[in-house]
């Protein structure tokens, strides 16, 4: 007949607190089970006298006793718990023995003798000769031989002196049967070779996750060599037109250059000109003088007296010579040469910096355009009176509030809202139609704008943006507003924000023309598109803004 104790099971004899053997066992009136230590330290803890099971109050906390059936029961089965533990342990100690053929003697150090058995109680492996007393002393007849392991010093319980032969996942330790029992019973445990096989494949996995992650970075090492490269070759054509552009205004200053200079040289030359011929004329009189002073002092030598008388009538008069008196040579003087030369240089600069500027607006509008992004309107941010299109693209000013006030994502009183999507990097370009309004606000702002209060646009206060106002004036709307001349009225605005440069531009869709630009800025946060079609003052301004679709 089986004893009562077999009939038992683990499970039976758990206290329902602990979860361990039950401990000085006592029942409450409503017939759980419990150790005394552990229902007594609940009572105090909840301080109500109640089954920690059913439930069930007690008005009197009863007066618990030890249950001695329970008690010897339990005792017995811890008992034979032990005894299946130590025949448990024996098949388990060969079953983790290992290594037969490659464990050496730890005594015999440095000789290669292979191991016939390990010691658990010496933490040692033996061969023939030196597994010898453990047969014939009687110290070591309780000593636990096993089939040769190696690293025995790492594979014993140093608290028990029993095989490592389980892992707990709860302490992430390795254990022995005893520390199971004692310390572990609650805690989920398998065996060594089960979690052996875990790890490894936990590790294959994170090799895999490794491997990709390797791969991942070194398509991003690529992608960004790509980028420098691709960047390198922009720079390359940005530096060549750059030159080519100053080159040509370079050259258009040194042709003024050369033509001022040529000017005052010719003036020179003609000065220069007439003085040798005057010079020279002078020269050819002084001759001719020269020559009748020779001979007027050969007749005053003469010795012929009426020789002298009959030839001196011819000689009583001077030759026929140019009147010099008011003859002279006026020195080059420059007045206004330059001042003109540079007017007419800075004219021709002028027309050509225009027409430059204008290629170079189509050309930089043209790739602000490739970075063009799909914006809507976010309604949780909108202000309780604008009104919002199915699609989330258009927005206007209405006269009745639709959303409450209160909701803190929301602008009020500011007539404002925002795009749906943030960006915290790259580059986005977006274009809003203005057609038939007299006022309106366009740019970015900051995630963590003021929604509540006025709206006080400006960097500072976390916008970047462009307005509209009454007068048909135009403003960058910074610390101090600037104003925008512009020669048209702009029906479309097109947004370019570059979040790493620092960078927001507003630009004329229509003429392609460059209108403003914020620059030298670190946003910090992400960035959202801003919004505000202003009031419509009893439908003056009630067109809507219209964000224009665009192929993204």
């Amino acid at each position: 007949m089986a004893t009562a104790v077999s009939l038992l099971t683990e499970e039976q004899l758990l206290c329902p607190i602990c979860l361990d053997l039950l401990n000085q066992p006592v029942s409450t009136p409503c017939g759980h089970n419990f150790c005394r230590d552990c229902i007594q330290g609940y009572w105090q803890s909840a301080n109500l006298s109640q089954c920690p099971m059913c439930k069930q109050k007690f008005y009197r906390r009863p007066e618990l006793k030890v249950n001695i059936f329970i008690s010897d029961m339990a005792s017995q089965f811890k008992k034979s718990l032990e005894k299946k533990e130590e025949e448990e342990e024996a098949s388990i100690l060969d079953q983790y023995s290992s290594h037969k053929g490659n464990v050496s003697c730890d005594v015999c150090v440095g000789k290669g003798v292979k191991a016939l058995k390990s010691c658990i109680d010496c933490l040692a492996s033996f061969c023939e000769t030196h597994l010898e007393p453990h047969h014939i002393l009687g110290t070591f007849k309780k000593h636990h031989l096993i089939n040769p392991m190696m690293n025995m010093q790492d594979r014993v319980c140093r608290k028990h002196e029993k095989l490592l032969d389980r892992f707990c996942n709860t302490d992430q330790t390795y254990v022995c049967q005893i520390c199971i029992k004692r310390d572990h019973n609650a805690h989920h445990t398998v065996p060594i070779e089960e979690e052996s096989r875990d790890r490894r494949a936990q590790i294959g996995r994170l090799n895999a996750e490794v491997e990709e992650m390797i791969h991942g970075r070194l398509e991003k090492i690529s992608e960004i060599n790509q980028s420098v490269q691709l960047s390198k070759g922009n720079t390359e054509r940005e530096t060549e037109e750059s030159l080519q552009v100053f080159n040509n205004l370079l050259h258009m200053v040194k042709r003024g250059q050369a033509e001022v200079v040529e000017v005052i040289g010719a003036k020179q030359r003609q000065v220069e000109g007439k003085a040798r011929g005057l010079i020279l004329e002078l020269e050819q009189e002084i001759e001719e003088l020269r020559r009748r002073n020779a001979e007027l002092e050969q007749l005053s030598y003469t010795e012929d007296d009426l020789y002298l008388i009959q030839s001196f009538p011819a000689f009583s008069t001077l030759p026929a010579t140019k009147d010099w008196t008011n003859t002279c040579v006026e020195s080059a003087v420059y007045v206004g040469t330059v001042r003109r030369a540079v007017r007419r240089v800075a004219c021709q600069l002028e027309e050509t910096v225009k027409a430059e500027v204008k290629r170079l607006c189509e050309t930089e509008f043209k790739r602000v355009q490739h970075c063009a992004v799909d914006v809507t309107l976010d309604p949780d941010t909108a202000h309780p009176k604008l009104v919002l299109s199915g699609n989330r693209k258009q927005v206007h000013h209405g006269d009745v509030a639709l959303r409450p006030p209160d909701d803190p994502e929301r602008f009020y009183p500011g007539v404002s809202v925002l795009g749906k999507k943030g960006f915290s990097s790259g580059r986005l370009y977006y274009e809003v139609q203005v057609k038939g309004k007299t006022e309106w606000d366009i740019g970015v702002g900051l995630q963590s704008v003021n929604r509540k209060g006025g709206n006080i646009l400006n960097p500072e206060t976390g916008y970047w943006a462009l307005g509209m106002r009454k007068d048909k004036s135009y403003w960058a709307l910074s610390s101090t507003p600037i104003r925008v001349p512009l020669v048209g009225k702009p029906q479309r605005i097109g947004v370019f924000v570059d979040v790493e440069g620092g960078q927001v531009s507003f630009y004329d869709v229509e003429s392609a023309s460059h209108i403003y630009s914020f620059t030298g800025y670190s946003f910090g946060e992400r960035l959202f598109p801003y919004f505000n079609p202003r009031r419509n003052h009893g439908g003056v301004n009630s067109a809507p803004m219209i964000i224009s679709p665009f192929n993204v």
